[in-house]
């Protein structure tokens, strides 16, 4: 069954009223890779009768009136995406299209997703408690750089004057936070649910459930300082390991900012308890047109949550935890078997490769402050075996083809290569996803990530096993910070060198919490103090992108333009080059 959408949804299923009201920014399909359909089926299994209003108009109150008031809360969520990464490109400009909507269509989720669907729940259902949860939440949790503003924003919970905030991986939270509201406490003591942030008032005494409080810079420092905010971002990155249960605190007005600690990883139960929820795994009838975020994702198994790879431009880590969290193979298969197709698109996660992996001795990890379990080498104590994910590939090859398309970790690939060479041989589909992200020494440093001759190795493995024609495609990152336009043309030079030309370039977008963000707006690395060149400027920007394309007819003109107004000076085309010019010039010439 769906999750009913207005009242006639609700009549069918026999219900007269709503436990909970989920609230989205995305179009609604019921499946586990959306996450209003995974907390709105997890909470449907455990009881509660839930409804979902997916992207109500903002603009007017009528989209509010078609489910009535619940009797607990109203959850909301921008959706899979942060709202302003959705609605915004890199450079600032609106995007055309919006793949978690119908037909593709640009202009259903309103900026600041959260704020905007959050001041029409407090007009339509006064008094109602409200949850925030998603990635957009998650990640703006507290005072964070916001780069289409350009300037610290408060804490989400705020500037949207909710209950409570539900950050990362939700439904454990989410679970409890109904139970005890049903129960009949009261929002404003459920104070003590990890996984989520509240705002303590003047009055209000602490509670003293965990291990250790951290008190973290106050708003008006971070807002006023660089140096405090880069400050606050060092002390978020280095305490969130879950089993250290430190609890932030930070002053922000006359009130009180509470960040409970993360929930411990959860168990191989409770991750098939998730996905194992009666999902139709198809957008909801009411839609005509195909949304292409679906059509991507509906052939394809997420078989774990979570990342040790601790890149500084991702906030995965912070999201879904640095402990890899994995299902069952009997969850696995029996999602597997669900699928009507007779090909898998992926079978994976944040890294396809990280199956039920991690440390060795468990209590070593617990103490652990780490960034990266890969960075700046790989841990010691990480079990590297692929074998156990190679198990679940044989098992699955079993029902259904398919391949490998989440994205390989080479730098951790390459620590078993019989991973590499049978992923080469029987999983790529013509081509393999791997992410250096860059070249240059320095600039892969600031995003603790390995060397680039760590991906010329896997890359080498990868040619060496492989039987067919098929490639390993590079991902790369322009205008990172700490990138001059030096960097960029060694870069270039590089990528000539090796006959490498990149179709997609990802131009660096600045989001919510992540190291390299805090960097951005900073300059300087957060955790040294050291100053950093950062590349703001649109025409520079452009210019990092001409250079990562070199090769487009139009990236070379680009070039041109920058040398010409002698902005900046790169090394001159190799002699090779003009003297075959001259050579073909002169062959012509004598024909004539």
């Amino acid at each position: 069954m769906f999750l009913p959408t207005n009242i006639e949804e609700m009549k069918k299923l026999g219900w007269k009223s709503l436990d909970v009201l989920l609230v989205s920014g995305d179009a609604y399909v019921d499946h586990p890779s959306f996450g209003a359909a995974i907390i709105g089926k997890f909470l449907l299994a455990n009881g509660f009768r839930v409804g979902i209003l997916p992207q109500p108009d903002v603009k007017s109150n009528e989209d509010f009136k078609i489910l009535p008031r619940p009797e607990l809360f109203v959850g909301i969520t921008s959706g899979n995406v942060d709202s302003m990464i959705c609605n915004y490109t890199a450079n600032r400009k609106p995007r055309r299209d919006d793949s978690y909507s119908e037909g593709g269509l640009a202009g259903k989720r309103p900026d600041r997703a959260l704020i905007a669907y959050a001041n029409k729940i407090k007009e339509n259902y006064k008094g109602i408690p409200i949850v925030l949860g998603g990635l957009e939440a998650s990640l703006r949790r507290v005072p964070h750089y916001d780069y289409w503003s350009d300037k610290i924003r408060n804490s989400i919970i705020f500037d949207t004057k909710a209950d409570l905030l539900v950050y990362g991986q939700g439904e454990k939270a989410i679970l409890q936070i109904a139970k005890r509201l049903q129960n009949g406490e009261k929002a404003e003591e459920l104070s003590d649910i990890k996984n989520t942030a509240y705002i303590l008032k003047k009055r209000d005494v602490l509670p003293q459930n965990f291990k250790k409080y951290v008190t973290l810079p106050d708003y008006s420092a971070v807002a006023g300082s660089k140096d405090s905010f880069a400050a606050m971002e060092k002390i978020i990155h280095s305490e969130i390991n879950p089993y250290q249960e430190i609890c932030f605190i930070q002053q922000i007005d006359q009130r009180k900012l509470i960040v409970n600690p993360p929930q411990l990883p959860v168990s191989e139960k409770e991750m098939d308890s998730y996905f194992d929820c009666d999902f139709e795994r198809k957008p909801h009838p009411m839609y005509k047109k195909s949304i292409p975020a679906f059509d991507m994702i509906k052939d394809s198994v997420s078989i774990h949550r979570g990342c040790f790879g601790g890149c500084s431009f991702c906030a995965i880590g912070l999201h879904q935890g640095k402990f890899v969290q994995s299902r069952s193979e009997k969850s696995i298969m029996k999602e597997v078997g669900d699928i009507k197709g007779k090909t898998l698109t992926d079978l994976g996660g944040p890294s396809a490769n990280m199956y039920k992996m991690g440390g060795k001795d468990k209590s070593i990890c617990k103490e652990c402050k780490r960034l990266s379990c890969l960075f700046p080498n790989v841990c010691s104590n990480l079990d590297t075996n692929h074998q156990t994910l190679m198990n679940l590939y044989t098992k699955v090859e079993k029902e259904k083809r398919f391949f490998v398309n989440s994205g390989i970790r080479h730098d951790l690939a390459i620590e078993d290569k019989k991973y590499v060479k049978v992923v080469a041989e029987k999983y790529t589909s013509g081509i393999l996803k791997v992410a250096p992200e860059h070249t240059v020494p320095g600039v892969l440093e600031l995003m603790y990530k390995p060397n680039i001759f760590k991906y010329e190795r896997f890359t080498e493995l990868f040619r060496q096993y492989s039987k067919k024609d098929q490639h390993v495609l590079p991902y790369l990152i322009s205008s990172f910070p700490g990138c001059s336009i030096d960097d960029m043309t060694v870069m270039m030079n590089y990528l000539k060198k090796k006959g490498i030309k990149i179709e997609q370039v990802q131009d660096f977008l600045p989001s919510p919490m992540a190291i390299a963000s805090s960097e951005y707006y900073t300059e300087q690395n957060i955790f040294t103090g050291e100053k950093i060149y950062v590349s703001k400027g649109a025409r520079e920007r452009a210019l990092h992108r001409a250079m990562m394309q070199f090769f487009k007819p139009e990236n070379k003109k680009t070039i041109e333009i920058y040398l010409n107004e002698g902005n900046i000076v790169l090394p001159p085309k190799k002699k090779l080059n003009r003297n075959s010019e001259s050579n073909s010039s002169k062959k012509k010439s004598k024909k004539k």
